[in-house]
């Protein structure tokens, strides 16, 4: 048997954060949801069963909620963002697919909400 590929998967990760046009968004905030699915080689940890031969979920996140944290007035940079910092803190990445929806989008409509959807290979 021969792994092709593998991913880490965090769904659903749900953010209060500051990111918006217009001022009151950045002051008050809003509701996110964030999808990733990482591209990454953890075939040694099928075997070992040591996380350090795979990517800790636990520091992905960690790294995500650090940039969340920060105003932005555009979902596009703030996934960009999220994007650039993981392949910087795990250089085995390869590939990064991320979802980033605004829950209550400040438009008038009536929806799920309103988003953005990255898709992201490493460079070497």
């Amino acid at each position: 048997m021969e792994l092709m590929t593998s991913y880490i998967l965090l769904q659903g990760l749900r953010f209060h954060a500051y990111i918006g046009v217009g001022e009151q968004e950045r002051q008050v905030g809003n509701d996110y949801v964030l999808d990733l699915r990482l591209g990454y080689p953890f075939a040694d940890a099928m075997l070992s069963d040591e996380v350090a031969d795979t990517l800790n979920y636990a520091e992905v996140f960690g790294a995500v909620s650090e940039i969340m944290q920060k105003p932005a007035k555009l979902l596009e940079t703030a996934a960009g963002t999220i994007a650039r910092e993981l392949f910087r803190r795990f250089p085995k990445t390869e590939s990064i697919d991320l979802k980033l929806v605004k829950l209550n989008p400040p438009m008038g409509a009536d929806c799920n909400g309103a988003g953005v959807e990255l898709h992201f290979c490493q460079m070497r």
